[in-house]
């Protein structure tokens, strides 16, 4: 939203929106807790707040078109891409092409989890999406692997449920978050949190029922002495983020840094992953000037 924003005040009249969601706000409609929009808007604002301000100026911008409910599922290096909406599939050609497809999460596979596979296992970003926007509420005894931010938040979150956080569990020597949120949403709740430490294997068989622990050292070779269990019914996956570059691969880009496609710009968490949402809004304004520059270029 900020680069097409920033594109239509730097002169294109002429901008579609492309969203999978049936809302404008991406991940932030999920993020219902503060910290937002403290260097952008100079106040203190939650994902949804912050995601507001800029659908309203879309809505005020009657030469941005939205589309949602739209899945883009080819590109060609042409910027020739085809997608999805409701009842009809669509190809067009774009002068300029601005990704911003932000990221997927890591997974339980993605760092060797060993055990059987039984129900209670979720991407902490999926789980904060059950509780915040559906209302569901994964599981009442939990264990978290990483710290990434997502992962502390939803330590927190599970807290104020009427959930027990047993622990989260970092292989690292320190914490992947931003140390606010392991103040505010660990520390503060007196919530265990332990370096060097891995799942060595997970229990269960149609729901998770335990894991054991293990400190690990230096070179991540484990300690067999140190090994205990925690009982719980669930396990986050907080591991970190991937972005979701698959569109300009299939386009044939190999390095989003330097991307060799004329017209195509990547900006947001699909370039890279920020730490807060307000170097999202920074960067991504700059690649709707860009995409702007471009146009006027092939005048």
């Amino acid at each position: 939203m900020a680069a097409a924003v920033a594109a239509h005040e730097a002169g294109v009249k002429d901008i579609l929106l492309l969203e999978r969601d049936q809302y404008l706000g991406g991940i932030l409609n999920q993020c219902i807790h503060q910290g937002f929009g403290l260097h952008h808007f100079k106040e203190e604002l939650t994902g949804p707040e912050y995601a507001d301000r800029f659908i309203k100026q879309i809505e005020n911008l009657p030469q941005i078109e939205v589309s949602l409910s739209s899945m883009v599922v080819r590109l060609t290096k042409d910027r020739v891409l085809t997608y999805f909406k409701p009842g009809e599939m669509v190809e067009l050609k774009a002068k300029a092409l601005i990704m911003a497809t932000g990221c997927r999460e890591r997974t339980r596979e993605m760092v060797h989890i060993p055990g059987a596979r039984p129900a209670g296992i979720y991407p902490a970003g999926l789980a904060q999406k059950m509780i915040n926007i559906e209302g569901w509420l994964p599981g009442k005894e939990v264990v978290i692997v990483g710290s990434g931010d997502i992962g502390l938040i939803m330590a927190r979150r599970f807290t104020l449920e009427g959930a027990k956080v047993q622990a989260v569990i970092e292989i690292q020597k320190e914490s992947r978050g931003l140390i606010r949120n392991v103040v505010q949403c660990l520390e503060d709740f007196e919530i265990p949190l332990y370096f060097q430490h891995k799942i060595r294997t997970l229990k269960g068989k149609d729901r998770v029922e335990s894991v054991e622990v293990v400190e690990v050292d230096d070179n991540y070779n484990e300690k067999p002495e140190t090994r205990f269990g925690l009982s719980c019914d669930t396990v986050l996956i907080s591991v970190g983020l991937i972005p979701e570059n698959e569109l300009i691969e299939m386009a044939g880009v190999t390095d989003v840094i330097k991307i060799d496609l004329p017209g195509v710009f990547v900006c947001g968490n699909s370039y890279k992953v920020y730490d807060l949402v307000d170097w999202v809004t920074r960067d991504s304004v700059k690649a709707g000037k860009m995409a702007a520059e471009y146009l006027r270029s092939q005048m």
